[in-house]
């Protein structure tokens, strides 16, 4: 595991000191042929109970700061590590391809799925190119076009979000970005095969329920979903961008929170310290869910899947007006 400095979080910083430390002393060991198992076990046991008594207390910024780690498991990582085969499909077939809707067909545990999801990038030559994950009006187009092909084909879908938010240049304005988006809803709900959606990381704003109007909603244990970034909530509440902290406590963002509001049905466990210490076991978690989901919707008819998608989002926020004197 790599320790740069850029992708070390501040609550990741004792960890990290550690774990040099560990990676250190087995060097040594490897080197001098010294036994150094006890000092090692000793460190790794520290660390597990440092990593435990941070992760227990994360505020939700710092699970907004998690759903952003630079090294954090993106869409096309978790494909690869999950799927048995698959082959990636471009263009919405009328403007463009867009990079940062990812997506195509593939094998998912011996069933036959079609995939969707928006894809960041590492550096700033690929976030440039993926545009950091904010899909423009073709990206979703794209993800609409390969819905229903699955729907066509009969195949359940899987969405992975993980953005910002949607693109919001003059560019995507102009190619009607809003009505993109507000068609992807309106479709998405009368699909008529199993949809099922997780957040892996950022579920921002329209550009994430623009392909989340599915029949199961997951998220990743420390990923987040909301209305709109903590900093532009900020920004709009308090005329200040870098209340961000208070914005997040504000908005409910995390996983527990959504899940208490209805928003959505399930939390998947991540590694202790986070999916991108251990991808492997979060991709073997974030499969295992997905295929859970997939095999209870398929026990339903097209009309009752395209119901329930219907009631699911009916039912969020619902109230009730009471009567005086109540």
């Amino acid at each position: 595991m790599s320790t740069d400095n850029w992708s070390i979080l501040d609550f990741e910083k004792p960890i990290t000191q550690l774990d040099e430390e560990i990676i250190k002393i087995k060097r040594l060991t490897a080197e001098r042929g010294e036994d150094r198992s006890d000092d090692i076990a000793g460190l790794e046991a520290d660390r597990d109970r440092l990593l435990q008594e941070i992760f227990d207390n994360l505020t939700p910024w710092d699970k907004t700061l998690l759903a952003r780690h630079p090294k954090r498991p993106y869409t096309l990582d978790y494909v690869r590590m999950m799927f048995d085969d698959y082959t990636e499909l471009h263009g919405d077939r009328l403007f463009a391809d867009d990079n940062a809707m990812v997506g195509g067909i593939g094998i998912l545990g011996g069933k036959q799925v079609v995939f969707v999801g928006q894809q960041k990038g590492r550096d700033l030559k690929e976030r440039q190119f993926r545009n950091f994950g904010s899909a423009k009006p073709e990206g979703y187009r794209k993800a609409l076009r390969l819905m229903k092909l699955a729907e066509k084909f009969n195949r359940p879908i899987v969405v992975l979000v993980d953005t910002p938010a949607a693109d919001c240049s003059v560019g995507s304005e102009e190619r009607g970005i809003s009505e993109a988006i507000a068609r992807n809803m309106m479709e998405m709900s009368g699909l008529r095969v199993p949809v099922v959606a997780v957040v892996i990381g950022e579920g921002g704003s329209g550009g994430a329920i623009g392909i989340a109007v599915a029949n199961r909603v997951l998220m990743m244990e420390n990923s987040v979903y909301s209305v709109i970034p903590p900093e532009g909530c900020a920004a709009i509440l308090w005329r200040d961008p870098t209340r961000g902290r208070d914005a997040a406590e504000a908005l409910k963002i995390t996983s527990n929170e959504a899940l208490k509001l209805g928003v959505i049905e399930e939390i998947i466990s991540e590694p202790l310290g986070g999916a991108h210490r251990n991808p492997d076991v979060a991709a073997t978690s974030l499969k295992k869910a997905i295929l859970k989901n997939i095999e209870e919707l398929e026990s339903l008819s097209a009309d009752e899947l395209a119901e329930q998608r219907y009631n699911r989002f009916r039912a969020i926020g619902a109230f009730r007006v009471a009567e005086i004197g109540e």
